[in-house]
């Protein structure tokens, strides 16, 4: 069993550790505060090849390895959720359905400029009233007259309204299948199409710097070849998307961890209390070791899950299983972190503030605890 990274996976480690110490961290705290979308920061990553990593280049991507991308995801989290979501839906959700299931035509027209970073996509599956239970979808498209007429309304959805959202792929239901249950599709819908529009930005507790916005369809109107995928099978294709999205985010949870393990043992060390480091006690001594080996864990279960996909293996088991872990670890060792800070902790100018509150998401988006427990527990047969 080899743990050695190749070259070229410590190459873009390197590559993304430097970019996000050197061009986000000292953005980092101001964006937070303004809810500012780094739009510079995007054409940057997209240059460097980061919107499109794991993508074959003959569509514009970088043809890096899953692993490659998670440790991508790891660094930029390490000092900003915000632009690591922005990066990890932008991939996972966004472009990867393109990817696995667009004909040549639809890769050309949108997977090629995603690819490239010169546009976001947005991927609409949660609705007001379909969150955990996404098959109770209530958005519909109606076949007339050889287009898609779209009405309803989708929540929470990432990268759906920036500048340069080129557009948002929603799952609707198209029929019925021969059970009589809703039948759910995946639908193209451009970011111009009239009947179309989004909500202004959420007021967000943390990833407040990422772009992310309710959606509504009135008879909005799009072409019958922009289905994606094989009608009735939007269910299936959504839950393959999903398994892969988990990676990323159980890596930005990683990272998270990591960046708020750093800021506490810099502060354990720069702090003095009763003459002495506070690093110098066993109580922050014990904290800090336990930090770090929750985060080795969970860093592991996430790279053996993108190392299980890039082989060609199943890998649903441990996708699930790293999501739900490390959600949980960045949860105890941002909490920690703050409280190794005291009362600084609880300040903004304090990176673990703002750590604290980009972290809970980690536990709710791409499938709550609760349903990683439920999908774990199915996998297990039971």
């Amino acid at each position: 069993m080899d743990f050695e990274l190749s070259d070229e996976q410590r190459a873009i480690q390197s590559l993304c550790r430097d970019f996000a110490q050197s061009e986000v961290r000292p953005r980092a705290e101001a964006m937070d505060a303004a809810a500012e979308f780094p739009y510079d920061l995007v054409k940057k990553m997209a240059d460097l090849g980061l919107m499109g990593l794991p993508f074959p280049e003959e569509y514009g991507g970088a043809g890096a390895d899953t692993v490659s991308y998670a440790l991508a995801i790891c660094e930029l989290a390490r000092v900003d959720a915000s632009t690591a979501i922005t990066v990890a839906a932008h991939v996972s959700l966004g472009s990867t359905p393109f990817f696995l299931f667009g004909t040549e035509e639809q890769k050309r027209k949108y997977l090629v400029p995603c690819a490239r970073g010169e546009m976001l996509w947005g991927f609409g599956l949660t609705e007001p009233q379909a969150g955990s239970d996404a098959g109770g979808a209530r958005t519909r498209a109606e076949l007339r007259d050889g287009s898609w007429v779209i009405n309803g309304t989708k929540a929470f959805i990432t990268n759906s309204g920036t500048e340069i959202t080129g557009g948002t792929t929603i799952t609707a239901i198209t029929g019925t299948d021969e059970r009589g249950r809703p039948e759910l599709s995946n639908i193209i819908v451009p970011q111009d199409t009239p009947g179309f529009t989004r909500s202004k930005q959420y007021n967000k507790m943390g990833w407040r710097a990422s772009d992310t916005r309710e959606l509504a369809f009135q008879d909005a109107v799009v072409p019958v070849e922009n289905l994606l995928g094989e009608r009735g099978k939007g269910l299936h294709q959504f839950l393959k998307i999903l398994d892969g999205g988990r990676i990323s985010v159980a890596a930005l949870s990683v990272g998270l961890a990591m960046g708020a393990y750093d800021e506490a043992l810099k502060y354990a060390k720069e702090r003095h209390q009763f003459g002495r480091a506070i690093s110098k006690f066993q109580a922050i001594q014990f904290k800090l070791a336990d930090m770090l080996c929750e985060i080795e864990h969970a860093k592991l279960m996430v790279l053996k899950a993108a190392w299980e996909k890039d082989t060609g293996r199943d890998f649903a088991m441990s996708a699930s299983l790293a999501k739900l872990y490390s959600g949980e670890v960045s949860g105890r060792v941002v909490n920690d972190a703050v409280q190794i800070h005291g009362g600084y902790g609880f300040m903004d100018e304090y990176p673990v503030s703002r750590m604290y509150r980009d972290q809970k998401i980690n536990e709710i988006g791409e499938g709550t605890n609760e349903i990683q427990r439920l999908v774990i527990a199915r996998l297990m047969g039971l």
